[in-house]
């Protein structure tokens, strides 16, 4: 039987080892606002980048949740025209989120500092239409907070977007994503 001291003392423990966990980063909540989201699309003999540095996303070490979305109203390629019938394309404004929600399949040490391959899988979505992904890309705890680095690609087919083209030259149907982004540490509720 324990004493009421006892009781006491390892109580104490268990919340200091609790409160230590916290710390370390289980159970914490990293969030962004301003993540680089970036494609690559191609046409023979010709090929360019859109980008938006406006990707919101939040990664939670607690349950595993890796949640990221950009309004593709943001996405820039340098050529207004291009960007409209791109946003037309898209029919942004119908749809005009794409958005990746899953869950780390793979271990991540947040006590360590070093770049962690790692692995998500979940659920992409984009112009109404949401497919099944793995995704593979870094994680690595900085002073700064936690950052990611990931790409896939994917196929315009699949989301039932009809590839632009000029005259009979089409954009390429597969699509290079890449992301990245430091996400600050949010404070416990």
């Amino acid at each position: 039987m324990m004493s009421s001291k006892q009781k006491l003392r390892l109580v104490l423990l268990l919340g200091g080892f609790l409160l230590a966990l916290s710390v370390e980063g289980i159970g914490q909540v990293y969030m962004t606002k301003n993540g680089h989201a970036e494609f690559k699309s191609s046409v023979p003999l010709h090929s360019f980048t859109g980008h938006s540095d406006k990707l919101v996303g939040k990664i939670s070490l607690s349950d595993s949740t890796v949640d990221f979305y950009v309004d593709v109203h943001t996405l820039k390629t340098g050529i207004r025209k291009r960007d409209e019938d791109m946003l037309e394309t898209l029919q942004a404004d119908q749809y005009p989120f794409a958005e990746f929600f899953g869950k780390l399949a793979s271990p991540f040490d947040s006590s360590s500092s070093d770049a962690q391959d790692v692995t998500v899988r979940g659920d992409f979505s984009m112009h109404g239409i949401s497919r099944k992904l793995s995704v593979d890309g870094t994680l690595q705890k900085t002073d700064k907070g936690l950052k990611v680095d990931a790409s896939w690609t994917i196929n315009m087919e699949n989301y039932n977007i009809e590839p632009p083209g000029i005259l009979f030259y089409r954009v390429s149907e597969k699509i290079p994503i890449s992301i990245s982004a430091t996400l600050a540490s949010q404070p416990s509720k």
